[in-house]
């Protein structure tokens, strides 16, 4: 990749920040056992709650979490209880099916979801299908080669909980031949130090890459990781082992000190290159935290004074390691492709370059979001339905490509749900007063369903045309309210059992095309 030019690079170098470190007490000292992750652990597909190895405690997903889709057994023997269902939804592209739930409002997540196939739908490979938080298009979920391979597949990000809930969806694609599905999901609170340099307003995380150096055991996680962050082993074949007596703490994105206990490293005088991540990388920006510690008998022994270089642009000058600990991290690096971080000793360094640990992230933008106004209101528009589609679910107009069926929205800076179609749905149920909350809505076709109950007064809908209610079992009067609605140019109410007499502010409405035969009106009424 190219220097980036002088102003950029300028710019860069303001985002980088340099976190050193206060003593903490020593790991030889005895430690109580920590408290389990704050969140919610969810085993899909379960029917009952599991208990994993870390002790951690997972919750069965229906009926709390999800209401739609099935559960199901994968065909081959798990070691991992929460790998053993799966929940399976159906594979109709442009439709979601979401897992809802409760959060701290303001609070960042690492949100986690699992994979593990397990030849659920009956063909040899797993389907491709997209991931998705609230509104925000996260990933597309492609298995395969884990599977292949006889692995689980997980994805990581952080999201900020903008409300009192967050939402997880699945949705087919157009590379999807069976059925999506999800195995676990996750949702920890974060501290609030924890990845703080971002801006979670505008942007969320996606895990890349986040490797303990120089290791070459199981990941670290729980309970090493308060947070049950996994922490992959890399590079064992160049590792050195550091002093157990390390005194890191105060990181702001609070590594486990286990990850401190092996680095890589090369002798003095020579330059480490480290290809990292793995893998190429697509065009974007990035968050990059790189963690740094001497043990104390190497401290003794001189100076560890390295440059960082990504992709030959400076990155970190003269960053001085001690047994305290370092962390590096930028908010927003640009990459592409392959990433070589070089790490050179200076002049003046007696010990060679070494590095502990790292985490890399891709920053996602955030999806558009719903007016709050609408999606309360149908959130109350749902409680009152039987029936509902199921995926009625998740943010209503967002990821664009899956908005609710029968929901039309907005464009422009706020998002508003414009219409409301849902005719010959097989809807059941009663109209809550909350509908009038959609203010918004210029048409609503709820026609030739099984609704009953009053119609709720609508007058606070300024902009709505069309109003078809014909061919439910309503009941009650007929709002004489609705003759309020300037606009109006359709209101078809046949075929319920409504009773009373037709307002004249209805009657007399110039322009208004009315319908309200087969009801049982006590008035005049219009021609047919």
């Amino acid at each position: 990749m190219s220097r980036p030019p002088r102003p950029l690079l300028l710019r860069l170098s303001l985002l980088l920040a340099l976190s050193l470190l206060s003593p903490s007490p020593s790991l030889s000292q005895p430690q109580p056992p920590p408290p389990p992750p704050s969140g919610t652990l969810i085993d899909c597909g379960a029917a009952a709650p599991t208990a994993a190895a870390n002790g951690l405690r997972w919750l069965p997903d229906a009926p709390s979490f999800v209401s739609a889709g099935s559960p199901r057994n994968v065909s081959v023997r798990t070691l991992d209880p929460t790998l053993a269902t799966v929940r399976s939804f159906p594979n109709l592209p442009g439709r979601k099916f979401c897992y809802v739930v409760g959060v701290a409002r303001g609070s960042r997540y690492a949100v986690r979801s699992t994979y593990f196939y397990g030849g659920v739908n009956g063909r040899p490979d797993p389907p491709v299908f997209d991931q998705m938080v609230d509104g925000t298009l996260w990933a597309v979920v492609n298995t395969t080669a884990d599977y292949r391979r006889g692995s689980a597949s997980y994805y990581e990000g952080v999201f900020l909980a903008q409300g009192k809930t967050m939402s997880f969806c699945v949705g087919a694609n157009a590379h999807t031949d069976s059925d999506p599905f999800v195995s676990a999901l996750e949702f920890i609170q974060l501290g609030d130090s924890v990845y703080n340099s971002t801006d979670f307003g505008s942007s969320a995380l996606s895990l890349v890459a986040r490797n303990s150096f120089g290791y070459g055991g199981a990941p670290i996680r729980f309970p090493d990781d308060q947070f049950d962050r996994f922490w992959e082993p890399f590079g064992e074949e160049n590792s050195s082992k550091t002093s157990n007596n390390l005194t890191v703490s105060g990181f702001w994105n609070l590594p486990p000190l286990k990850v401190f206990e092996t680095a890589l490293t090369v002798p003095a005088s020579q330059p480490l290159e480290l290809q990292w991540p793995l893998g190429p990388l697509p065009n974007a920006s990035y968050y990059i935290a790189l963690y740094f510690a001497n043990g104390h008998d190497s401290v003794a022994g001189g100076s560890r004074i390295q440059n960082i270089t990504v992709n030959g642009v400076p990155y970190y000058s003269n960053l001085t390691i001690t047994s305290d600990g370092v962390a590096v991290f930028t908010s927003k690096w640009p990459l592409i492709g392959l990433t070589t971080i070089n790490l050179v000793p200076t002049s003046n360094s007696t010990l060679g370059p070494l590095i502990n640990a790292g985490e890399a992230f891709q920053v996602l933008p955030l999806g558009r979001t719903t007016h709050p106004r609408d999606v309360i209101a149908l959130e109350n528009l749902k409680l009152g339905l039987h029936n509902y589609p199921t995926d009625w679910s998740g943010d209503p107009c967002f990821p664009q490509q899956y908005s609710w069926t029968g929901v039309t929205c907005s464009q422009g800076s706020r998002i508003r749900v414009v219409s409301l179609n849902l005719t010959s749905a097989g809807l059941s149920g009663t109209l809550s007063p909350y509908l009038a909350n959609m203010t918004a809505l210029t048409g609503i076709w709820l026609g030739n369903n099984g609704l009953y109950g009053p119609i709720p007064k609508l007058s606070s809908l300024k902009h709505l045309e069309i109003l078809h209610l014909n061919d439910n079992q309503l009941d009650g009067p007929i709002p004489s309210s609705l003759g309020a609605i300037s606009g109006l140019q359709e209101l078809f109410l046949q075929n319920n059992n409504l009773t009373g007499q037709v307002p004249s502010s209805l009657l007399n409405k110039p322009g208004l095309n009315l319908k309200v035969n087969g009801n049982h009106l006590s008035s005049a009424q219009p021609p047919h």
